[in-house]
C-alpha cells in the first residue's frame, strides 16, 4: 500500500504530480515482488525507487524537496514467513492468534513535527490563517526529510529503503493483516476512540468501509480541530484488510 504526500501551494521542481509518482512506484514494486523474486523487501523498495526516479531525472530536479513522495507498506509471505516492509508514517497491523496485534509505524515524521506544528495547531481548521501556518509547517519538514535525524519516505534516493522497519512473523501466528494510511489510522492513533485492537475488530466485523465511515464522522464532529488538532480536517483514507494469511 502506498499513500502519496505532497501539498498543493508549497514550490517544488519536479513537474510530475504525487498521483503519477505513486503509480510508477507502485507498478516498478509490484514487478519487484514477482512470486520468483525472493530478494529482500528493502532491495526490492531501493530497486523501485531507482526504477522510477530515472523516468523523469532528466526533466525534474530529483533532489528538490518538494519532489513527489510516498509512504510503502508491503507485505509478503515467503514460505512460512510473512515478511513486512513499513517506510514512512502509514500503518501495518498484524492480528496475532495468541497475543496482542502487533502494531509496525514509523514515528520518525511524527517526532520531527512536534518541533513545528505548535503554530498551525493553535489556529482553528479551514481558515486562511490555519492553511498557510500547515503550508509553513509542511516547508520546515522538508528540512529534515530523507536526512539522517530526520524522517524517510519514498521518492527518489534508493538509500530511504534501508532506513525501513522490516521484519518478519510466522505464518501460523498471524490470523489477519490490516494496512492503513495515515488518514485511516487516525480513529485511534489521533482520535484515540478505540484502540488498536478495536480497529481491527472494526474491519473484521463490518470492513474498512466502515472504519473509513467513522473516520469521516469523527472528522466532521470536529471540522474547527478544537478536539483533535491536525493539519488535515479530512484526510485520504485508505484501509486494506487480508484474512487469507495462511
Amino acid at each position: 500500500m502506498l499513500d502519496g504526500a505532497g501539498l498543493s501551494g508549497t514550490p517544488s521542481r519536479c513537474s510530475h504530480g504525487v498521483a503519477w509518482y505513486t503509480r510508477q512506484l507502485g507498478g516498478a514494486l509490484l514487478a519487484g515482488l514477482a512470486p520468483n523474486n525472493r530478494q529482500m523487501l528493502t532491495t526490492v523498495l531501493a530497486d523501485a525507487i531507482n526504477q522510477t526516479a530515472s523516468l523523469h531525472a532528466g526533466t525534474c530536479q530529483l533532489d528538490d524537496p518538494g519532489t513527489p513522495s510516498a509512504t510503502v507498506i508491503v507485505l509478503r509471505r515467503n514460505r512460512d514467513q510473512l515478511e513486512y516492509l513499513v517506510l514512512a508514517d502509514s500503518v501495518l497491523l498484524l492480528d496475532q492468534a495468541d497475543h496482542a496485534p502487533l502494531v509496525v509505524s514509523d514515528d520518525r515524521e511524527a517526532d520531527v513535527g512536534r518541533l513545528y506544528r505548535a503554530t498551525m495547531d493553535g489556529l482553528t481548521n479551514g481558515t486562511p490563517e490555519h492553511d498557510q501556518a500547515r503550508r509553513d509547517y509542511v516547508q520546515a519538514l522538508r528540512a529534515h526529510r530523507n536526512k539522517p535525524g530526520g524522517f524517510w519516505v519514498a521518492a527518489a534516493d534508493p538509500s530511504a529503503a534501508d532506513e525501513a522497519i522490516v521484519g518478519s512473523r510466522p505464518v501460523k501466528d498471524v490470523t489477519a493483516a490490516a494496512l492503513l494510511s495515515d488518514g485511516a489510522s487516525r480513529l485511534t492513533d489521533i482520535f484515540g476512540l478505540t484502540d488498536w485492537a478495536g480497529l481491527l475488530a472494526i474491519l473484521r466485523d463490518r470492513g474498512p468501509a466502515e472504519l473509513i465511515r467513522q473516520v469521516r464522522a469523527a472528522e466532521d464532529s470536529d471540522l474547527d480541530g478544537g478536539r483533535w488538532p491536525r493539519g488535515k480536517t479530512h484526510d485520504d483514507a485508505t484501509a486494506t484488510y487480508c484474512t487469507h494469511i495462511s
